[in-house]
């Protein structure tokens, strides 16, 4: 499976927006730092069920990847890693977009939900007085469409729907 999940996971450890390994993502959930907590698909059953306590202390979802040890540790430039943790509610809603896209039974529950509540965090930050900066995945759409023609183009915002710059 790659959907560009092993690319996020490796980008969201890099950036310090991920906790690798049972201690760590102990210690962000109990502080409820974590916002998805990710367990490989052949984690022991100790871990599995720590895991899943975890998501329900840091009030979180504890989702199984369908990646191995090897695997998730290779997107972390490790030998193996069992459990991981995003600490960013952005990379965590996007992380279970993608693999909402492969299993929608199994992660479109916690996809909607991190979802609902990176929206949430983005409202809260641009209803914040004085500079925001917002690193956006994607361009705005009228922006797009501005590019996209040689003429001048009359652009219409609808502000009940627009999230200002947060729709990237």
């Amino acid at each position: 499976m790659d959907n560009g999940l092993i690319g996020l996971i490796g980008l969201a450890r890099k950036a310090g927006k991920a906790e690798v390994g049972e201690e760590s993502v102990s210690i962000a959930a109990k502080a409820h730092k974590a916002r998805l907590i990710l367990l490989a698909s052949d984690a022991g059953e100790h871990t599995r069920r720590h895991g899943e306590r975890l998501g329900e202390q840091g009030n979180c979802p504890a989702l199984p990847l369908p990646l191995t040890k090897a695997e998730l540790g290779g997107a972390l430039g490790r030998g193996s890693c069992a459990i991981l943790a995003f600490t960013d509610v952005g990379m965590a809603a996007a992380a279970a977009k993608k693999l909402a896209a492969a299993d929608p039974a199994l992660y479109g529950p916690a996809a909607q939900r991190l979802d609902y509540k990176a929206e949430k965090t983005l409202r809260r930050l641009l209803d914040q007085p004085g500079m925001n900066v917002l690193i956006m995945r994607q361009p705005c759409a009228t922006l797009k469409a501005k590019e996209r023609s040689r003429k001048p183009v009359r652009v219409y915002v609808d502000q009940s729907v627009c999230l200002g710059d947060g729709c990237g």
